[in-house]
């Protein structure tokens, strides 16, 4: 492969720039640079040197081969955090025949070199774009390597029973007996048990990897934008005694206790000769009926029963003007009731995300739904389909894994990634 390098640091001036050079020769690039390297995983205080010109003192590191993130050789570069001092170094290691990385490519040579499974390489992408302290622990189990970990001792299951099934076919003509023994089916069932508890809870864990949606519906004037506005603190949506003012949607993106939710701010819900406004309306319902949860605001405590599911909050607008004790009750002037309405929110999409597992991405869920159907418990099949049923529930968990048929992913999931990552 290429020598590459890229600043693995965000661009801009901070108290270090880190550059990362990986691929053969990346130790006799660096002393190029900075004279002779440390042995690896050693730290050594270095000069930087373009010919006879001082660049930088910096902290440079060397990883021997197989000892890396990439599993490459690499060398870092520990600069002061000018942004000329980068430039300068960056234009100098491509002079020298290096070239500079693409988008996600250091972690891509890190999943080449059998340094990390697929399904790590995607929990890695979650860590990066985490937002919120339930997202950040989800992401870190995935990249930690937790799933292939419990997918491995699935597969030492499929072994057992796969090697129990070819003693029943290859000594059928022995003193051994050709059934299938029970012992296959028993491991079949506990692991077509263990898959289908982690496909079940795809759904709840993809909503803490991605977030929720809630979106506040209700007839013009009801407060929906002073609502948002007060829990964002800063004015987000207009707001105006005119009744129709929000057309389009607005969304305001938060850290819910944990959990990542995002606020949609919809146009009243009214018949209108309005043109516009009428779209606007449409849209509110097409967003509202998708969400994941709503909250119906109005003057009077009442639900639209067009968009009214089971688990939506249903809440009374301008508790200052009109007081009253039934249900909650708020007001985006004084703020009564809101940190009691975002409580109720939590605690009801908490409920949403009991039972969550690691699987997370939809190609993951995928690879377990062909791992589940291919997994027979049938006790009447000759040994000879039992057999190729464990063989292809394997195959479905490599897939799972990426170690086969990989390809196809590759390029989605790490134009994800930035730059020197």
């Amino acid at each position: 492969m290429d020598l590459i390098f890229a600043e693995a640091t965000p661009p801009g001036r901070g108290g270090v720039s880190v550059i990362r050079i990986s691929g053969e020769g990346a130790r006799h690039l660096a002393e190029r640079l900075c004279g002779f390297m440390p042995k690896s995983r050693h730290a050594y205080f270095r000069t930087l040197r373009d010919g006879n010109e001082d660049l930088d003192h910096v902290l440079a590191m060397w990883f021997e081969y197989g000892a890396s993130f990439t599993g490459e050789e690499v060398a870092e570069l520990h600069l002061h955090g000018a942004p000329v001092i980068a430039r300068r170094v960056l234009s100098v290691l491509s002079n020298l025949g290096a070239r500079p990385a693409e988008a996600g490519e250091f972690t891509r040579r890190a999943f080449l070199n059998g340094r990390m499974d697929l399904a790590e390489v995607e929990g890695l992408g979650d860590l990066l774009e985490a937002e919120t302290e339930t997202q950040r622990r989800l992401a870190l189990r995935a990249s930690g390597g937790e799933l292939g970990k419990k997918v491995m001792r699935w597969r030492d299951m499929l072994i057992r029973a796969g090697a129990l099934v070819e003693v029943s076919v290859d000594f059928a003509d022995e003193e051994v007996p050709d059934d299938v023994p029970p012992e296959v089916f028993d491991l079949l069932k506990e692991l077509r048990s263990e898959i289908d508890l982690e496909i079940s809870g795809f759904p709840a864990a993809e909503r803490l990897r991605t977030g929720f949606e809630v979106a506040i519906v209700g007839p013009p004037n009801a407060g929906k934008s002073s609502l948002i506005n007060k829990i964002a603190k800063r004015d987000v949506a207009l707001v105006s005694d005119i009744a129709g003012t929000t057309r389009d949607v607005i969304e305001l993106r938060m850290d819910l206790n944990g959990l990542a939710v995002t606020l949609l701010d919809t146009a009243g819900l009214r018949d209108t000769d309005d043109h516009v406004e009428g779209l606007g309306v449409d849209v509110a319902r097409r967003r509202a009926s998708s969400a994941d949860l709503r909250i119906h605001l109005s003057d009077m405590g009442k639900a639209d029963p067009d968009l009214y599911a089971e688990g939506d909050i249903v809440a009374r607008s301008k508790a200052d003007l009109q007081p009253g004790d039934n249900g909650i009750s708020i007001s985006s002037l004084s703020g009564q009731g809101i940190d009691e309405l975002l409580s109720e929110l939590y605690s009801r999409l908490r409920q949403r995300i009991a039972g969550a597992g690691i699987v997370s991405h939809e190609r993951q869920v995928a690879a377990l739904r062909l791992a589940a159907d291919s997994l027979t418990i049938d006790h009447d099949l000759p040994a000879e389909l039992v057999a190729e049923s464990i063989r292809q529930t394997a195959v479905s968990l490599d897939r799972l894994l990426g170690r086969i048929g990989a390809e196809e992913y590759l390029d989605v999931i790490f134009s994800s990634f930035c730059i020197g990552k």
